[in-house]
């Protein structure tokens, strides 16, 4: 944020009604897609009550500087947004909710306001009320209108996951870098472990507790296990997939009280939203029986796996975070 807009977005953020009226609330599944579908700048529309409860997730593509909320599996908010302009890109991959603080002030820029701020990175990224010119323009956060930013800090809950891709309307593209990061708690990158032909490693010992993801790399035919942003588990496997491009599954708890696997429909992949993990999907990956059932004794709802061409192996390339594994005290 430059300085000039640190001083003025104070005053932009006290005409808090032009904001707030920008936003729309409504009722229904139907209406929600109908507005979403015609936001402009600085709008967004909201319908929690299309799903009242259940995991959330929160998706934001760059691609579209649009946000969307999803509860149980189900879309309950769209917002436009403003991202990282060049030389300061928003990094891509899935993220945690590490921090919220309703009244955060910058500590690089000029003090500037970030109301509604909750941090995905250690180093700097979050999600908070900003600025929305249309386009990319902050150094690197997710910038959402100020009535929208309040009211997802209200129904989120530290843990919760975000994914943020960029691209996706050029589905055959995969990450020229890894997806993976690891890092020391100074902040500093970790060397990786790799595995060899047939192996597999499972530590859940390393983060006993948290939100997990499940990534499942069609280029490298590996699954790797994150719990809180910390890797537990990783594991070759055959991934007989020709679909290049990338999806989020769910485990949401259905209306009989069972959890079941639920495709996100994000945007490009429309045709998804709702639709339940199969069993011949299923079949397309093979993995060692003995990690298989160690995933599964600690999935629980809200668990996600994120499907992608793109690389686990060592990162050579661009950092891309696939959750933000520096954890210090807040």
């Amino acid at each position: 944020m430059k300085p000039c807009r640190a001083f003025l977005l104070p005053l932009l953020l006290a005409a808090a009604g032009p904001v707030h009226a920008q936003g729309a609330a409504v009722s229904s599944a139907p209406e929600l897609a109908r507005i979403a579908d015609t936001l402009k700048p600085g709008q967004w529309v909201w319908a929690p009550q299309v799903s009242p409860a259940g995991p959330l997730l929160v998706y934001v593509d760059l691609s579209r500087q649009r946000a969307t909320v999803y509860r149980n599996g189900v879309r309950i908010a769209v917002s436009t947004i403003s991202s990282g302009k060049p030389g300061y890109e928003t990094p891509t991959g899935v993220f945690t909710i590490l921090q919220k603080d309703a009244d955060h002030r910058s500590n690089k820029y000029n003090n500037a306001p970030m109301f509604y701020q909750q941090r995905l990175t250690w180093d700097g990224i979050a999600l908070h009320a900003g600025g929305l010119p249309g386009y990319p323009e902050s150094h690197g956060c997710v910038h959402l209108p100020l009535g929208f930013a309040k009211a997802l800090f209200g129904i989120t809950k530290l843990g919760a996951t975000v994914v943020v891709q960029d691209d996706k309307a050029d589905h055959v593209r995969s990450s020229p870098a890894g997806l993976i990061q690891p890092i020391l708690p100074t902040g500093a990158p970790a060397e990786q472990a790799l595995l060899g032909s047939g192996e597999y490693r499972w530590k859940p010992q390393l983060s006993p507790t948290g939100p997990l993801t499940i990534i499942v790399s069609k280029q490298d035919q590996a699954v790797v296990v994150l719990r809180n942003g910390k890797e537990i588990g990783r594991s070759v496997a055959i991934i007989k997939d020709d679909d290049p491009g990338s999806h989020v599954i769910s485990l949401t708890t259905g209306k009989d009280g069972k959890p079941r696997w639920i495709y996100v429909g994000l945007p490009g992949h429309g045709e998804d939203a709702g639709r339940e993990l199969d069993e011949a999907t299923i079949n397309r990956v093979r993995m060692p029986r003995a990690f298989y059932n160690a995933v599964k004794a600690v999935l629980v709802p809200g668990s996600t796996i994120l499907v992608t061409q793109s690389s686990v192996g060592e990162d050579t390339g661009r950092k891309i975070t696939i959750m933000d594994a520096v954890a210090p005290t807040p």
